[in-house]
């Protein structure tokens, strides 16, 4: 296996929720109506860092699509799937597309402000 070289991506990034590889950037999403067998997915234009698994048919709630697997190609987990054809009209707009699942991955928003959701101590114990 070759060297592994990871793509930085500038801006808001979803990242893999397990080694925090930028997998799409937020100017990618087009929506976050996906559901999986885990739950929510969200559907991107385009994804990096990531490798294709094999093309399999395979029976989706909008009906038959060709689509392969997506790892993280950091760490290898599973972290979605690639839509290569629909075969319904109504449903050619996924292809070519990618569907990350959200319990998969993480907003990559870093904040500015610290919020200590763990106080030490209560106002009443101030005075």
């Amino acid at each position: 296996m070759g060297r592994i070289f990871v793509v930085d991506l500038d801006g808001r990034t979803y990242k893999c929720k397990f080694c925090e590889t930028p997998l799409a950037l937020a100017d990618e999403l087009v929506s976050r109506a996906f559901h999986c067998r885990r739950g929510k997915a969200y559907l991107f234009n385009n994804a990096a860092n990531i490798t294709v698994g094999t093309l399999e048919e395979r029976m989706m709630q909008s009906g038959m699509h060709t689509v392969a697997d997506i790892f993280c190609c950091c760490c290898g987990q599973i972290v979605g799937w690639k839509y290569e054809a629909a075969h319904e009209k109504s449903q050619k707009y996924k292809e070519g597309k990618f569907v990350l699942e959200r319990g998969r991955i993480v907003d990559g928003v870093e904040s500015e402000f610290y919020i200590d959701t763990h106080p030490t101590m209560s106002d009443a114990e101030d005075a």
